[in-house]
């Protein structure tokens, strides 16, 4: 079956901008409180996770580095998803943990796929 196979390079695309974008603003809500406010106060971890949230983001958005960028998202949100959900319960949807092991797969395909069309680079 072809149904969507014309498209496959579009959409993984737009799943990569859309990831991207989506991480960037974790970054910007801890490090600027845009477009909210961050609701914990921030430390030397928290602090490092917006600085690679913004920066992975921005970088996985726009194609540029993405491999690398992703790889080290993707061992970010595994750090993130053991230490503040995975010891709670072993389900994420039980310990509140899902949107950070979602992240850390979508990041790992990302790092293993490259960057795709509609990118600063190609490989």
């Amino acid at each position: 079956m072809k149904f969507l196979d014309n498209y496959s390079e579009y959409t993984y695309a737009v799943f990569r901008i859309a990831i991207g974008f989506m991480f960037l603003c974790h970054g910007t809500q801890k490090l600027f409180s845009l477009p909210i406010d961050f609701p914990y106060p921030l430390n030397a971890m928290s602090t490092s996770a917006g600085v690679i949230e913004l920066a992975a983001g921005a970088l996985i958005l726009v194609g540029f580095y993405s491999r690398y960028a992703a790889f080290i998202a993707s061992g970010t949100m595994a750090a993130a998803y053991w230490m503040v959900h995975g010891l709670n319960n072993p389900f994420p949807i039980a310990n509140g943990g899902e949107i950070s092991a979602f992240y850390c797969f979508a990041f790992l395909y990302i790092a293993s796929k490259g960057p795709g069309i509609w990118s600063l680079n190609k490989k």
